[in-house]
């Protein structure tokens, strides 16, 4: 299946460029448009070009701060952008991360987290959730 013009644009960022290939064509498979960057400077850069209806973020980056502070950015520059961070913090360090108070979830600055290696169908499952939630407005 081919993106419409009109199909949800996401922004997908990731310095693995493998995740970001597989997850690329996964998601341009399933009809959204995808636009993708290796590191923050480069995503919020293609973000205030591109204006996306939803941004999948890693974490951990060049900076192991780079997700959050990325999202941070995100939702300034495009207030009610849904925002999906996803980590190998716990596969790779074996410490849990699943931010469970309102604190803990405002300070994430993001509408879901979700653990590497992710299944498609998990992906698409929130793509799908945030886009119909109309968290854009």
């Amino acid at each position: 299946m081919t993106s419409q013009p009109t199909a949800p644009h996401i922004l997908l960022v990731d310095d693995d460029e493998d995740f970001l290939y597989q997850h690329k064509v996964q998601l341009e498979h399933a009809g959204y448009r995808v636009s993708t960057a290796s590191n923050r400077a480069d995503a919020e850069a293609l973000a205030a070009e591109i204006r996306p209806d939803l941004a999948i973020l890693d974490l951990m980056m060049e900076q192991h701060d780079d997700g959050f502070v990325l999202s941070h950015h995100l939702k300034r520059m495009l207030p009610g952008l849904p925002v999906i961070l996803v980590t190998a913090v716990t596969a790779e360090t074996g410490l849990g991360f699943s931010p469970t108070s309102d604190a803990e979830r405002a300070w994430v600055g993001a509408d879901a987290l979700l653990a590497k290696p992710i299944r498609f169908e998990q992906l698409t499952r929130e793509v799908e959730r945030l886009l119909k939630a109309g968290a854009r407005g």
